[in-house]
């Protein structure tokens, strides 16, 4: 109980600032109806429970699976093993992601139906599963970080040339999405699983990066998937902003549908903890019927989380955004700043990231610096998607490219655990909040602005939000590199005298 008070506490703290941020600004700049305002504060109220509940019940039974099945592939010692059950894991963790199902619900009522939900599920699915695989075997054969990192973003930048430009906003976005509240509690376990046991000199550095490597998956995974089918200069077809009708009436109809939803992606992650407790971990029945209860702790909290994204908070966001665009146009990059550095201290995967950064360095890299440093550069990316949305001539990859390549850059610069922490930061730092409201606020601003468009500038502020982390964390490292060196160099000194 009292973990579960601490869960809702943190998720507490998180969406508080938000709706701070809303209250103030419908009482200043942007009127809100006061049924759309009461909606908006009922699905607050929701969303804190649901993803209290269901991050609670993550670290009761999504983690102990990710953790048990990393010390099951390790002792198999066969690569086909690992790379086979890795894409398996991978898949079916990611499909079960609560930001990916609200993107492919984005992108679904943007395309105008083109891209179903479905599609979208299943093409990001198998590429964080390929990804997890490699990132699981890059670990047993004790292969550089940067290396793998480089040779996947070569491999993106090459897909990327040609790749529409909805569908690059699309697929970088969907690289954020996945690393969300499901996923990287279980990812995190599962590297740190398999590193735990092989053990050795990189034990530390391996520990972290393999959050990083999965959301590279789904960049290449939409881009192949849209080469494939021929998707080009889709035009959005998002539909005019009609707000739900009533107060309670939209969670009451929303609710059987999310039990639904959540049981399908909650359902096979279950199955294979089952089949693998049966024949291969054979854990006591007080474990496993503790994994049991923390895994119907999580169905509760997406069932609720969903209800109360879908059924409320969401829409004032794209409303706000539509409405802010209008009449203050000026003021996007600035609220999209103060929305980035409330966002990331908001996101309960940060939390999660950083207390086992503190953990594994034994408090050599402190959490709040790293908080420092991701504020700073999620707060820049938001403000700079704004700008990109309001300056035709600003492009996504105009960001993206420079972005990503000085992240991979830097990679061969700084202290291996640093590159790893970095693309870790820069999957969890996209999480919930991201995803959905600052998401939909991006919309709504692209929907109300003549030159921009939905499909393609109103994706992408996920994207920037996971790309800033790669820049910020290495910069930090170089910087501490280039202060131990200097410690160093002071200690020669005084010895020389």
């Amino acid at each position: 109980m009292n973990i579960l008070l601490e869960r809702l506490r943190e998720v507490s703290l998180s969406v508080l600032p938000i709706t701070i941020i809303v209250v103030v600004l419908s009482l200043t700049v942007v009127p809100i109806e006061s049924t759309l305002l009461i909606r908006f504060l009922i699905g607050a109220l929701v969303v804190v429970m649901g993803l209290g509940i269901f991050l609670f019940g993550a670290s009761l039974g999504v983690a102990p699976i990710g953790n048990l099945m990393g010390h099951a592939l390790a002792g198999t010692n066969s690569p086909w093993i690992v790379g086979i059950l890795g894409t398996l894991l991978g898949f079916l963790i990611t499909i079960a992601e609560p930001d990916l199902q609200i993107l492919a619900g984005q992108v679904r009522q943007a395309s105008g139906g083109v891209v179903s939900n479905t599609l979208i599920l299943v093409v990001v699915s198998a590429g964080v599963g390929i990804m997890v695989a490699i990132g699981l075997l890059r670990i047993l054969y004790s292969k550089p970080l940067n290396i793998v990192f480089t040779l996947a973003y070569s491999f993106i930048f090459l897909l990327g040339l040609k790749t529409s430009e909805e569908f690059l906003a699309i697929s970088v976005d969907a690289s954020g999405a996945t690393t969300g509240a499901m996923t990287t509690p279980f990812i995190l376990a599962l590297g740190y699983g398999v590193s735990q046991l092989k053990g050795g000199d990189t034990f530390e550095e391996d520990s972290f990066g393999l959050v990083g490597q999965a959301s590279a998956g789904p960049i290449f995974a939409i881009m192949i998937m849209s080469a494939l089918m021929g998707l080009r200069n889709i035009e959005g077809a998002a539909d005019a902003f009609v707000p739900n009708v009533g107060v309670i009436g939209p969670y009451v109809r929303l609710l059987p549908q999310m039990m639904r939803d959540s049981v399908f992606t909650l359902a096979p992650l279950t199955i294979l903890f089952l089949l693998f407790d049966w024949r291969v971990f054979k854990t006591n029945k007080r474990t496993r019927d503790s994994i049991l209860k923390g895994l119907l702790y999580t169905f509760i909290g997406l069932t609720l989380f969903l209800t109360g994204v879908n059924g409320g908070f969401m829409e004032v966001g794209r409303y706000m955004g539509e409405r802010i665009a209008i009449s203050h146009t000026w003021l996007l990059p600035i609220i999209g700043f103060v929305l980035g550095m409330v966002v990331v201290l908001a996101e309960p995967a940060v939390y999660v990231l950083t207390e086992q950064i503190e953990e594994v360095t034994a408090g050599r890299i402190r959490r709040k610096v790293i908080l420092i440093a991701l504020s700073i550069g999620i707060a820049l990316a938001v403000c700079m998607s704004m700008l990109r949305i309001m300056i035709p001539q600003l492009k996504l990859w105009h960001f993206l490219l420079p972005g990503f390549a000085l992240g991979v850059l830097l990679s061969h610069l700084v202290p291996p655990i640093f590159v790893g922490i970095a693309f870790d930061a820069g999957g969890v730092a996209s999480g919930p909040m991201t995803a959905t409201f600052v998401l939909a606020f991006a919309q709504g601003a692209a929907s109300s602005i003549p030159t921009a468009s939905v499909m393609v500038d109103g994706f992408g502020v996920i994207a920037m939000v996971a790309m800033m982390p790669l820049v910020t964390i290495q910069t930090l490292g170089a910087l501490v590199k280039l202060g131990e060196r200097r410690a160093l160099r002071r200690q020669v000194k005084e010895e020389g005298k």
